[in-house]
């Protein structure tokens, strides 16, 4: 059992709402308020259905099952 052995079995059915939920995600990670207001507002005007709001949250769950970077700990005193 490997760390990237976890699949999802469901494609989301639109991609591009799965495209707009992973860079919502990437943005709430980078804490760039101004792009996650810009995809909420895009995402609010585009969604239509229950499946797009599925997409949406399939792509932002994407990214984050993902474990965040640490950077290495050069020159810093423990």
């Amino acid at each position: 059992m490997g760390f990237f052995s976890r699949k999802e079995t469901a494609e989301p059915t639109n991609t591009a709402m799965a495209e707009m939920g992973r860079e919502f995600a990437i943005a709430r990670r980078h804490g760039d308020r101004k792009t996650m207001r810009r995809i909420g507002r895009e995402y609010s005007e585009s969604a239509r259905t229950d499946n797009d709001a599925a997409s949406f949250q399939r792509g932002q769950d994407g990214y984050d099952a993902i474990p965040p970077v640490n950077p290495p700990r050069r020159g810093r005193r423990r």
